[in-house]
């Protein structure tokens, strides 16, 4: 069974930055792609950037310049640095993973998920 656990989340002003983590269970080696996407109330799941093998990444518009995707292979964890951060950017954010490749920013295209972390913007 696969568990992704989702921290680093928090409450932040306008500008600052954060960084999340999400801890795998098992082998990360096993995932050839991971992604963090984001949901804000009311809203559909956004998909914010994915890293694949090679370490590969694509990165929505939204976030592109201003978050950081990486992942840390020997401790099975996989990050997402966000500077900059905007109220916009308030959301409960989740990391997800898929044992095949692709550069996706589809939901649907990662049958694994975190519960997900709280980032909260102020202005």
């Amino acid at each position: 069974q696969v568990h992704l656990v989702e921290s680093g989340g928090g409450s932040v002003q306008a500008g600052g930055s954060l960084r999340l983590s999400c801890s795998a269970s098992g082998n990360i080696y096993s995932f050839l792609s991971m992604a963090w996407f984001r949901q804000g109330p009311g809203e559909e799941r956004e998909g914010l950037a994915t890293i694949a093998t090679h370490d590969s990444t694509i990165y929505a518009d939204s976030v592109k310049g201003r978050f950081t995707i990486s992942k840390d292979n020997a401790k099975n964890t996989l990050h997402l640095q966000m500077d900059r951060l905007e109220p916009a950017d308030t959301a409960l954010y989740y990391c997800a993973a898929a044992r095949g490749w692709r550069l996706s920013l589809s939901r649907y295209d990662y049958p694994y998920w975190g519960q997900g972390t709280q980032v909260t913007v102020s202005s």
